[in-house]
């Protein structure tokens, strides 16, 4: 939970400050939001600990509140805060905590896309080749064709041309 919530928090941030996303800002709130409800059973069972679970509705509320102020404020005084939500700052992610362990990345061959992999964030662009290039639909693909370039776009995509 605590990382969606950062991740959710450094989406905001980036989509807010400058370029001015709304609507990306608002489906990344829509996205936690989700989340949260999809963890109910747990929340109720008290597998979160207090304290994460009311850091992580205080750092809704403050997400919330340049999109929906008057929700915001009512929300904001329901968890029993006194001071006032307008003076209070922006939450901070936390880079270490909105790190994703696994990157899903897209292969392609010939630009039509052929399969999806998923590999540890910190993976080389040569160790995402060979496990795009061992993926079993890959491979029936490749048969009898010549591999001209391979190209890795870190994070995202694996484009395999072929002749």
């Amino acid at each position: 939970m605590q990382r969606k919530l950062h991740q959710t928090i450094k989406k905001i941030t980036d989509d807010f400050a400058g370029r001015w996303h709304f609507n990306t800002c608002v489906a990344a709130i829509m996205e936690f939001v989700n989340e949260l409800y999809g963890a109910e059973d747990e929340i109720a069972a008290g597998k979160f600990p207090a304290p994460i679970l009311a850091d992580v509705q205080r750092n809704l509320v403050l997400l919330i509140e340049p999109f929906a102020p008057y929700l915001a404020h009512e929300l904001w005084e329901v968890l029993g805060e006194k001071d006032n939500l307008l003076r209070h700052p922006w939450p901070v992610f936390d880079p270490a905590l909105a790190k994703e362990d696994e990157v899903e990345y897209v292969v392609q061959v010939n630009g039509k896309i052929r399969a999806r992999l998923s590999a540890p964030a910190d993976s080389t662009e040569d160790s995402v080749r060979e496990r795009a290039l061992a993926d079993e639909k890959v491979k029936v693909i490749l048969e009898g064709k010549q591999i001209v370039k391979v190209i890795v776009i870190p994070g995202k995509l694996v484009n395999i041309v072929v002749k």
